[in-house]
């Protein structure tokens, strides 16, 4: 086990929280070490947790209202003055509503724009389809200058927030509403466009990204006691991805399955598969949610539901291994 994780991944004490509480704390660390850090909020700032900046720092904070597409343009506004904008909202909203405001005044003009779409995926629980928003990864990998940031978990997600402050380049941060297991700890690295074996094997390469990491370590420990030595990426970044650390783990074990609470159509299954069959093609799998709308349920119902728990990730690794 890699020591920049927790000790006990299967225990049922570990520790949990909403990645979206990472970001507030992320958000209020970054406005505190630099001035030029403000926010804007669609009328959601206590759902997204840009609350704790909205009160520490009331004059670099702007309610937009529920405005979407207003709230990314004036985002882009504050850009070219030279401000480090953060914008929020729930992901089925925004990039959900207002795509095309972000593809041109955001991406086109290159502005640095952090945009942050909270209750993203199943993990939206019992708000249902119209809220679980899954297509969110595939409409911001495919616009042009756009960062993708999916972190797996509450202090991920606050490390992600400080690094995307520093960072030139227009940003996509994907956050999770409902707690989700701890994996990593303070002195787990963080790096925009790294991947992180989590994980060392030489049979099957599992990569996961965001809530389904935790899935794949459990399935890693539970694979490993079932002789299959499974290697498990953790990527945080989709977009731009670490082909290097990708590529040197299939080249290695030969086969690749791919994880991610999301549409598989053209998310990191999608970007995956790009990459490999580019540079070295392996017998791939991707696991995601099959061109589906989500539904209405809590979210561990949810992820059996669509087959994304750790018991499916182990049957699709045993498959593969058969074959």
């Amino acid at each position: 086990m890699n020591l920049y994780l927790v000790d006990d991944i299967l225990g049922k004490d570990i520790a949990k929280e909403p990645i979206r509480k990472g970001f507030g704390r992320g958000l209020l660390e970054a406005g505190m070490r630099n001035e030029n850090v403000v926010a804007a909020c669609a009328d959601l700032t206590d759902s997204t947790q840009m609350s704790l900046f909205a009160k520490e720092f009331p004059e670099r904070f702007i309610e937009i209202g529920v405005a979407e597409q207003n709230l990314v343009t004036v985002g882009s506004g504050m850009a070219a003055l030279g401000k480090i904008p953060f914008v929020s909202s729930y992901a089925a909203f925004s990039p959900g509503r207002n795509w095309e405001q972000i593809r041109t005044t955001i991406c086109l003009n290159d502005r640095p724009v952090k945009i942050v779409g909270s209750h993203a995926g199943l993990y939206t629980g019992k708000d249902g389809a119209t809220h679980q928003m899954l297509e969110d990864i595939a409409l911001m990998r495919v616009l042009p200058n756009m960062v993708v940031v999916v972190p797996g978990g509450g202090p991920e997600a606050e490390k992600a927030t400080l690094a995307l402050a520093e960072d030139k380049r227009p940003s996509y941060l994907r956050l999770a509403r409902e707690p989700t297991p701890i994996l990593t700890t303070d002195q787990t690295p963080f790096e925009i466009g790294k991947a992180y074996v989590y994980a060392e094997g030489h049979d099957i390469t599992v990569i996961s990204t965001g809530t389904m990491t935790y899935q794949a370590m459990v399935a890693a420990e539970k694979l490993f006691k079932d002789g299959i030595d499974v290697e498990v990426i953790h990527c945080p970044t989709i977009k731009p991805l670490d082909a290097a650390t990708i590529l040197k783990s299939a080249q290695k074990t030969g086969r690749v399955i791919t994880v991610e609470e999301a549409q598989i159509n053209g998310g990191l299954g999608g970007a995956v598969a790009e990459l490999l069959s580019e540079e070295h093609p392996v017998p791939l799998r991707r696991m995601g949610v099959r061109d589906r709308f989500g539904e209405s349920g809590d979210p561990d119902e949810l992820l059996a539901h669509f087959g994304l728990t750790a018991k499916h990730i182990m049957m699709t690794a045993h498959d593969m291994m058969d074959k």
